[in-house]
């Protein structure tokens, strides 16, 4: 089915510029109502908002999952209401109260659109950026969707080809996470994305001159976008037929991403308020709503006033919703009948299943042997990847020290790109040195579904990635963090690139699970959980961040039990335990040596791996006082980074070997020697929180 564009003719009447002019009605109703919001940027969008849902986007309000529908991405998040009034006006869900409720307990209308509270809503935004990054994560989702499903199908003829919209402001365009974002999009070719920037030349501090000067749209064109410029009516406000001819123009440009530069007027047609900064952020006030009022022809003395003629003609989004889901499931008949395995795929990715027999690919390795997590990961990526098409993912430029390689043979690259194993439905991304971006990116990627996507850096440089993770984390996504250089022991590249804080800073992220796993056993015991956690039986997602080792360490006996995120990996000889042991990832091995020494010494002594501290607080408490009993005061833990995670777990007699410091550059030995994480240094920790526990 083509989604090229058959006209460059706007059908604009009278009610539509009604409906415009209603909609700054109620963006200014509704922030007085509450008193606090961004009521101008609502009021100058309004147009090209109105222009997107109303006579561009293909969309059915009835069913907003629907597969075939386009993407909108407000990245410009704080005027919520500009999507708001677009979902209330269509026939999403939303009516008049949920826009008297705005930014109130417990309403559909939260101060930032939130991905899964309202329907219509299709990923959270606030911090500025974020949106252009989902919103390129989107557009290749599709493109690697229809690689899945339809590779063959001529451009604009499938059923999986759609478009991605999204509408920035100057922030968001400030911010550098849409600079890593934007030159990826333009370097993938990524003719389904189109970007519309609010150029209104306001920011909270007054007038942008303040604090930017370049040449937005040459950057654009430097990254190797079509960049089109659509100017103002005379009056000043957005002119929706030159909008709608560059929307059109920038669809059939096929082969770049599509930028479309819309100067505006922040609070347009407001009197006093009109471009000032005061209308960014702030309530216009009585005096002022109403004189804006009555410049559209409104009665100042009305609140949140919506006429039976522009919601009825508005509604008919659903008819036209209807109409285009009914011409595009006849496509996807056609496509299911010439593509029976093909369905069969699609019906089992969708459901949320993964292959059968998958998990009898997953490698076993040989215990005893040392082995480094990142390998061990890297080898259970490549054996998954053969079985299940919809995993894929890569690196920020470290895929070899990441070990993030599905197929070597395919990267994914538009067509043209001179490398030989390029190829537009590849499975490898090449992310670049944009950590950012690349966790943004994958947010996008997962919100569209139908795909499974990791993403692979050093565990320092997960700072670099923090907004977009707590993202992830919020909007419960399937993401899965490949972090490798867990500790000082990569050694040494020295103290900028030795993850002291970031484990413990990491799981203070509420729904992010971190799992640090201590052997190659243990990694593909965790990427299998991790993807049995992605499936629809356990109902809300939630991403993963893998904190992989650079260094050897030993491999022992696989045991189940650690996707429960703590098990007892060596129990006491000679009676009930006396003191536990608990370690993750590299440290286990310490634990395990000093138990050695303990248990010469008479002294029975308890290990526990504890991969994950979310997965283990899942547990039932009788399953984690099995775990670490009550009864045993005794406990040290041992990780190589600061401490904060374990004092809830070793208590008041307890003892942590932490670092609580940063690195040194030597040999990742010599760091663990001469920092005191040695066995030695455990079972001296162990016989002080023995006496700690007798007095």
């Amino acid at each position: 089915m083509s989604t090229k564009p058959t006209t460059t003719d706007l059908e604009w009447t009278a009610v539509d510029q009604r409906a415009v002019d209603t909609v700054r009605v109620l963006a200014m109703d509704s922030v007085q109502k509450v008193g606090n919001g961004h009521p101008g940027t609502a009021m100058s969008l309004a147009p090209a908002a109105y222009t997107l849902f109303q006579k561009v986007m293909r969309h059915d309000p009835a069913d907003a999952d629907w597969t075939g529908r386009d993407r909108f991405v407000l990245s410009a998040g704080h005027s919520s209401l500009t999507l708001y009034i677009q979902l209330y006006l269509a026939g999403f869900g939303l009516e008049l109260d949920d826009l008297k409720a705005f930014r109130t307990w417990g309403s559909k209308t939260p101060g930032h659109p939130e991905y899964g509270h309202t329907t219509g809503v299709e990923t959270t935004t606030g911090p500025l950026g974020q949106g252009v990054a989902n919103a390129v994560g989107l557009a290749m989702a599709a493109r690697y969707e229809r690689g899945l499903f339809d590779p063959e199908a001529a451009q604009g003829t499938s059923p999986f080809d759609h478009f991605v919209y999204a509408i920035a402001g100057d922030g968001c365009l400030q911010e550098g996470i849409s600079a890593e974002a934007s030159s990826l999009a333009g370097h993938q070719r990524l003719g389904n994305l189109i970007l519309l920037w609010d150029d209104n030349h306001i920011s909270i501090e007054g007038d942008t001159e303040t604090a930017i000067s370049e040449d937005t749209m040459k950057r654009y064109e430097a990254y190797g976008w079509h960049v089109q410029r659509v100017e103002p009516k005379e009056n000043g406000d957005l002119d929706p037929a030159a909008l709608y001819a560059a929307i059109e123009a920038a669809k059939a440009v096929t082969d770049r991403p599509s930028f479309i530069a819309m100067r505006s007027i922040i609070a347009w047609p407001a009197p006093h308020a009109q471009n000032t900064e005061a209308a960014h952020g702030s309530a216009l006030g009585e005096e002022e709503i109403a004189a804006t009022k009555r410049v559209m022809g409104f009665d100042p003395e009305q609140h949140f006033e919506v006429s039976d003629e522009v919601i009825a003609h508005t509604r008919k989004a659903l008819d036209r919703g209807r109409e285009a889901r009914g011409e595009w499931e006849k496509a996807f008949a056609a496509w299911r009948t010439a593509n029976p395995q093909r369905a069969a795929e699609f019906d089992r990715i969708r459901a949320g299943e993964l292959p059968a027999g998958w998990e009898e690919k997953l490698p076993e390795f040989e215990t005893g042997k040392g082995v480094a997590t990142r390998a061990a990961s890297g080898k259970i990526l490549q054996a998954l990847g053969a079985v299940v098409p919809e995993l894929w993912g890569g690196s920020a430029d470290l895929a070899g020290s990441n070990n993030t390689t599905i197929d070597k043979t395919s990267s994914f690259l538009p067509a043209d790109n001179p490398l030989p194993e390029a190829d537009p439905y590849g499975r490898t991304i090449h992310f670049g040195i944009r950590e950012h971006a690349m966790a943004a990116v994958m947010n996008g990627i997962a919100l569209h579904g139908n795909t499974r996507i990791y993403g692979g850096t050093f565990l320092v440089f997960s700072d670099y990635m923090r907004n977009a993770v707590r993202l992830s984390a919020l909007m419960h996504l399937p993401v899965t963090y490949v972090w490798t250089h867990d500790s000082i022991g990569l050694g040494e590249d020295g103290p900028t690139h030795q993850p002291v804080e970031h484990l413990a800073s990491l799981r203070a992220i509420p729904g992010l699970n971190v799992v640090r796993p201590a052997d190659a056993n243990e990694t593909a015991v965790a990427w299998r959980e991790i993807l049995k956690r992605y499936t629809k039986e356990f109902g809300k997602g939630a991403p993963h961040g893998l904190a992989l080792t650079r260094q050897g360490v030993p491999t022992y006996e696989r045991n189940e039990d650690a996707a429960k995120g703590g098990y007892v990996l060596f129990e006491a000889d000679g009676g009930e335990p006396q003191v536990v042991l608990i370690g993750t990832g590299s440290e286990v091995q310490l634990a395990v040596e000093a138990r050695e020494q303990l248990q010469a010494a008479g002294v029975p002594t308890r290990v526990v791996s504890m991969p994950s501290v979310e997965w283990f607080e899942e547990q039932d408490q009788g399953y984690r006082d099995a775990v670490l009993p009550p009864s045993v005061k005794a406990r040290v833990a041992v990780e190589a980074g600061i401490g904060l995670t374990w004092h809830r777990y070793v208590g008041d007699a307890g003892r942590i070997v932490s670092l609580e410091h940063f690195g040194a550059s030597a040999d990742g030995k010599v760091l663990f020697r001469e920092f005191g994480f040695t066995a030695d240094a455990v079972a001296a920790a162990a016989r002080e929180s023995m006496e700690a526990a007798a007095r």
